[in-house]
């Protein structure tokens, strides 16, 4: 089967992610579920000729057998089609790819059930906004919808720092600069280090992943910078400790201090399989205030829900996905599976 017959296939059925691994089916993964587009396994000299033709439609001018690295990561565009995210690695010695599929319009956040408080937060001037969650739970999608909502709304430079690109953005009201990682600069930290001198008003930051890049990031933060970024944890105190124990112990209570003035909102997000066949996303939602800061300099992350309950605007994971529920989106079983506190969700659905 031709590589463009695999994707346009694959497309055509609203797929997410396209699998070609040698000893299994060609296969794509629509709304969480795997779909087999042929019954025979693909045998290696297959899987390395597909695995080949992307490899060159990502422009590289060498064969993928002499490939420097035992993964790669990049990103191809097909014409009438869309944009492909792209990882090419090794599997008991043959080669094999799995695909993101992104479309070339950009996501609207009506049509997938962002709601307006999670794109209130783009309004944010400075500080750090996290949109975390697992992988394929829509982290990129929800950033995109927040990085066009401030290009049609004010005016600026925004830079993305991706790894690689996803969606792509037409200049707005903004000016918006998109870096690649490997191809237009060599590492998170050093293009995040580079856009300080860029004057950024927005910094997207595909992902935060190590001291040095947390610690640049928050020093964008400070000197008045929007930055985004995500980070694959759950609930907002997951969050919160996760970036606080980066950083060495004799610097954690100070990383508190600095966090709790920079952090403007921790958006924490699932798709989740409904009733019907489809996904949707659950989010929980904190922005900052008074006594959230407070909690996070007297090292209390652990009573956030607390205040995610009881204020307004906010919400908690739990929270949504038994409204959801309720709302009959998703079946109880898929409110228990998915909620922070499985226990209690089925006291309450009970």
């Amino acid at each position: 089967m031709e590589l463009h017959d695999i994707l346009s296939t694959a497309v055509s059925d609203n797929a997410s992610d396209i699998f070609i691994v040698s000893g299994a089916e060609l296969s794509y993964k629509s709304n969480g579920r795997l779909v087999k587009i042929n019954a025979a396994p693909l045998p290696p000299a297959e899987t390395k000729v597909l695995a080949n033709e992307l490899f060159k439609l990502g422009g590289f001018n060498y064969d993928i057998e002499n490939m420097p690295e035992q993964e790669k990561d990049f990103s191809v565009s097909i014409m009438g089609m869309g944009r492909f995210r792209v990882n090419i690695y090794k599997q008991r010695g043959s080669y094999a790819a799995v695909l993101r599929y992104v479309p070339f319009e950009l996501p609207d956040a009506k049509s997938l059930g962002i709601p307006d408080n999670v794109m209130d937060i783009s309004k944010s001037k400075n500080g750090i906004v996290l949109v975390t969650g697992p992988a394929g739970s829509g982290k990129s999608t929800t950033l995109s919808c927040m990085i066009d909502h401030i290009n049609k709304t004010r005016s600026g430079h925004i830079i993305t720092i991706e790894d690689p690109i996803e969606f792509l953005h037409k200049h707005s009201k903004c000016i918006i600069s998109q870096r690649e990682i490997s191809i237009d600069t060599e590492s998170y930290l050093n293009a995040l280090r580079a856009a300080l001198r860029q004057s950024p008003d927005v910094i997207l930051l595909g992902e935060m992943r190590d001291y040095e890049t947390i610690s640049t990031a928050m020093t964008a933060a400070e000197t008045g910078e929007l930055v985004l970024s995500t980070l694959h944890t759950l609930g907002a105190a997951n969050t919160i400790d996760r970036i606080i124990d980066v950083f060495p112990i004799n610097q954690q209570h100070q990383i508190r201090i600095q966090l709790s003035m920079v952090l403007r909102a921790v958006v924490s997000q699932q798709l989740l399989p409904t009733v019907d066949g489809g996904l949707a996303p659950a989010f929980e939602i904190m922005t900052m205030n008074s006594a959230i800061k407070t909690l996070i300099r007297d090292e209390k992350t652990h009573q956030i829900d607390t205040i995610l309950q009881s204020t307004s605007g906010m919400q908690t994971m739990d929270n949504c996905i038994l409204q959801m529920y309720r709302d009959g989106i998703i079946t109880a079983d898929t409110a228990v599976d998915y909620a922070y506190n499985a226990d209690i969700m089925r006291k309450r659905i009970g």
